[in-house]
Formats: structure tokens, sequence, C-alpha cells
């Protein structure tokens, strides 16, 4: 006769509680065992994917390290009348290229020719009076901060396809 650990029950102990708590804390030391292998195994696997992989998941299907050439320069429609708008408050497109413009916390170029001060000599159309009220809807002298950057609304009119189908449709009273 041999018990469940495949020895002679003849010649052992009798089972005792004891042994048998003890011959379940030894199974249980084998499973948790045989787990944590296990759990290292796969960790030690996935880390081996994550240094391949630098730890980044990507849906991408091209190859970042390599830079690809940059697209030619889109024509810029030039105007010498203002583009339709589709909707309202809707910014107005810039109708001429802004290449080589500067537009930071010290320059704007825009207004050397758009400024109320400057656009009637230079044939420009005048910035808005919303842009002299700040956020608290308080009148300023000067551009407000939060109206000073024009690139954030206002962007050139380029000679190019939709990126994306787009069947908007702007209302009566515009069209």
């Amino acid at each position: 006769m041999t018990d469940q650990e495949g020895g002679d029950t003849a010649m052992s102990q009798p089972m005792t509680l004891r042994n048998r708590l003890s011959l379940n804390n030894i199974r249980w030391v084998k499973a948790v065992s045989k787990g944590v292998m296990t759990l290292l195994v796969s960790t030690m696997v996935s880390m081996t994917a994550v240094a391949e992989t630098g730890g980044i998941d990507s849906l991408r299907t091209i190859d970042l390290s390599v830079e690809p050439p940059a697209e030619a320069m889109k024509k810029v429609l030039e105007s010498d009348t203002t583009f339709h708008r589709d909707f309202i408050e809707q910014p107005p497109l810039i109708p001429h290229d802004i290449r080589g413009y500067t537009v930071n916390k010290d320059v704007n170029t825009c207004l050397q020719c758009h400024s109320w001060k400057n656009a009637s000599k230079w044939g420009a159309t005048r910035i808005s009076v919303t842009h002299f009220y700040d956020r608290e809807g308080k009148q300023r002298a000067d551009v407000a901060p939060n109206r000073y950057f024009c690139l954030q609304c206002h962007v050139p009119q380029a000679d190019t396809a939709p990126l994306q189908k787009n069947n908007f449709e702007p209302v009566d009273s515009l069209k």
C-alpha cells in the first residue's frame, strides 16, 4: 500500500492530522512554486519583447526610425478679395502666403499690415475689434494676449485636395 506521494505507508507512521497538514503544506508550496516559475518565465519573455520595441506598442505600419523626405510645400492661393466663410464667426482665411512671418511673444509680423494704425496704408483688412477684448470681456488699448497669436485661428488657404471627405453644408444665410 502506498500513500498519495508514492511512499510506502506500511513503513511510515499512521496519517495523523499533523502529517496531513504538513502534506497539504508541501503540495501548496509546490503549486505556488510552479506558479511563480511560470510568472517569472512569462515576465522575462515580455521584458525581451519590450526591449525589442523600446517599450512602445504601436499601430503604425511604418518604421519611425527612418525619416521620410518632406512633402513639397503646398501652393498658397493668393487673392485680392476675402475667401467665402462657411459658418458664422469662422475666422477669415489668410489670402496670401505667410512663409517667413514671425508670430511669437515679442513680434507679430501680421500686425505690421493689419493693425488699425497701418491697415489703410497697406490696403489690408483691419483686425476685428473683438481682438481688443480679453478673456474677462474687458476692452484693452492694444491687441488682447489671447488674440495676439493670429495663427491659432487664421490660416492661409492652400491649393490641395481635402485630407478627408467632407459633406458640410453652410446655413442658407451664408450661401
